[in-house]
Parts: structure tokens; C-alpha cells; sequence
């Protein structure tokens, strides 16, 4: 017997005037994942979101919450809550008073009523912070406060709409580590939209990546990028080589549109003997630029085309521009796109 999903979409658009913001889109969160829905600006996540925590209806199709129809439901008849980029905090009451603010609208009993809001403030590590005001705190503690109001209330789900959108990069990359460990803490269901690959290669057991109001692939992280199903999947998802008509034929002897990753192709010198079954080329590097952690290559093929290269700094540079190098990589390191 299958567990009843946390979210089902089933076939749902949405449209504003001539505007197709959703079109079509059916899929399912199941419980207790961490659930990514990616995308450009304009490509329907945020939509999405919206449409789930009923702060907006489809124009057609069907929202299941926990096996229950909801597409009618208001917002309040909904067990979950929503953390926004902005954070929403009162700026004249304290943090403890923000976290509890939903309890206190409850009339939950002020003991209880603490120690729940004390429970919030150690799960966010803010535990000393009760007593401040939200402008006294960092970017990333105010994050923490707004995530501590949502949870208290023990949502069943949790929406977060480009919460740490508004962060520094290393503050961003520490907070995506702390919502993943929360979230496998607690075990309640995540919904996380944003524009941010890297953020949802990191935190998502599984992501759909949006395009102009529909999915063009569900899958986990790795899925995703190790096997994207269309060229806007390979290009928004990392970095790829999408090759096409002849220069895919010259390279792998099908004009089928194919990705090879940069970090999957290696480079070697002309005189250097090739590994025996791999597939190969040769070419002109026209650019190197380093990015402190690689370097990236750009080589201009002598049948067709070009390639981009990337490959770790862990020894002194071995080519230099104008150089013609050979490139290789494995043949099951390329993917045919439909």
C-alpha cells in the first residue's frame, strides 16, 4: 500500500489574463522530504507555492494536501506555514515574543506558551537571543527567527519561499547545511523554491526544475545533473557541453543533441598516449581562467565547435593558450538528450 503524499498536484494551471504562469503541472511531495522547486525567475515556482498554501487558486486542476482535496481550502484551514524572503518580523517585539506570536493569537497557556518558544530558540541555536529586537540581530539570525515562528506551530509542512535569497554567500551556504539538518530533525515535510542551483543540489532529497510554467524534470540532485532530459536542464543546472548535428557527430558519430559536464573531460598533450575505449578529440584552448578552486578551459575543436574544460588546481598549470591539446572522457559520461 502507497503512503499518502504531503502535496499532489494533479494537472494544475494557473493563468493571469493571457499569461500562463502554470500550465499543466502534476506532481507529488512525498512525507518528510525536502522538496526543491527550481527554476528561473517567471518559470512558475513561486506560483506554485502560492497555489499550496492557498494564498491563491489554479484555474483548473487539483492540490492534495495529506490525501485531502485543498484546492478550495483557505490558508487557514491548511496545516502548514510559509517562511518568506523577507522574514515578516514585528520590529517592536522581541524575538521570543515573534517566535510565540501564533501561540499567543491560540490562547496557549504562558508556561506552555515559554516553553515552546524556548524549544524553538535552541532548535535555531538563538537560545540567549529571547530578549533582542530584530534589528539587533544579523541577517542570518533574523532567517533563524522566522524559521522558529514557522515551526511552532509543528506544521505538518513547511514552505519556504527564497528564505535565504537575502544573504551573504557564506552565511547562505552555512544556513542551507542548518534548514537540511533541522528539517531531518524534525522529519516534517520541506518545500523550498528557488533560483539558486546550487542551493537545491545541496538540500534537496528531490527538485523539479521549472521552465515557463512547466516541470522539465523531477528527480534527485544527482539524477538531475548526471542526467538531465533537455538542453534548458543541462544549461540551468551546472555547467554543460550541449553538442548538436554535425559537431555531435564528429565527436560521438550520432547528430543526436548530446552533454558532457566540463569536469568529466580531461586533458592531455599531443604526445601523450590516449586511455584504450574512451572517446576523444583535439583542440586549440583559446581561454584560461582561473577560479581558484579549478581552472576553466575553453578549446576550440579542430573538427567543430567548442568545449569547455574545467579541472582542479592541484598542480601547476600544464597548458598554456594557443597550446593544441587532446581531451577524453568516458563514453558513459555522455548523455543523449531526447
Amino acid at each position: 500500500m502507497h503512503s499518502i503524499a504531503a502535496v499532489e498536484f494533479i494537472r494544475v494551471s494557473r493563468s493571469f489574463g493571457a499569461v500562463q504562469a502554470v500550465n499543466d503541472v502534476s506532481f507529488t511531495v512525498q512525507r518528510g522530504e525536502f522538496f526543491s522547486m527550481l527554476g528561473p525567475s517567471g518559470s512558475g515556482k513561486t506560483t506554485c507555492l502560492r497555489l499550496m498554501a492557498g494564498f491563491d487558486r489554479p484555474t483548473s486542476g487539483k492540490i492534495l494536501l495529506d490525501g485531502q482535496d485543498a484546492t478550495r481550502l483557505p490558508p487557514y484551514e491548511r496545516d502548514l506555514n510559509t517562511v518568506f524572503q523577507d522574514y515578516a518580523l514585528f520590529p517592536h517585539m522581541t524575538v521570543a515574543d515573534n517566535i510565540g506570536y501564533s501561540l499567543m493569537l491560540k490562547r496557549f497557556p504562558p508556561l506552555e506558551r515559554k516553553q515552546r518558544v524556548a524549544e524553538m530558540l535552541e532548535l535555531v541555536q538563538l537560545t540567549n537571543l529571547g530578549n533582542r529586537r530584530p534589528s539587533q540581530l544579523s541577517g542570518g539570525q533574523r532567517q533563524r527567527v522566522a524559521l522558529a515562528r514557522a515551526l511552532i506551530n509543528q506544521p505538518q509542512i513547511l514552505l519556504l519561499d527564497e528564505p535565504l535569497g537575502a544573504l551573504d554567500l557564506k552565511l547562505r551556504q552555512q544556513m542551507q547545511l542548518e534548514l537540511k539538518t533541522i528539517q531531518q530533525r524534525l522529519g516534517i515535510t520541506f518545500i523550498f523554491v528557488t533560483h539558486d542551483q546550487e542551493e537545491a543540489l545541496t538540500m534537496s532529497d528531490r527538485l523539479a526544475l521549472f521552465n515557463q510554467g512547466r516541470i522539465e524534470q523531477i528527480g534527485s540532485p544527482s539524477e538531475i545533473y548526471e542526467h538531465p532530459a533537455t538542453a534548458f536542464v543541462a544549461d540551468f543546472v551546472g555547467v554543460s557541453n550541449v553538442i548538436s548535428g554535425s559537431a555531435a557527430e564528429a565527436l560521438t558519430g550520432t547528430a543526436q543533441t548530446v552533454v558532457i559536464r566540463p569536469e568529466k573531460i580531461e586533458l592531455l598533450s599531443l604526445e601523450a598516449e590516449l586511455p584504450a575505449g574512451v572517446c576523444s578529440t583535439v583542440g586549440q584552448i583559446q581561454d584560461i581562467v582561473f577560479l581558484g578552486m579549478y581552472r576553466r578551459y575553453r578549446v576550440k575543436l579542430q573538427s567543430e565547435g567548442w568545449l569547455t574544460v574545467v579541472e582542479q588546481n592541484r598542480h601547476p598549470l600544464r597548458f598554456v593558450q594557443g597550446e593544441t591539446v587532446q581531451m577524453f572522457w568516458e563514453w558513459s559520461h555522455v548523455t543523449q538528450l531526447e
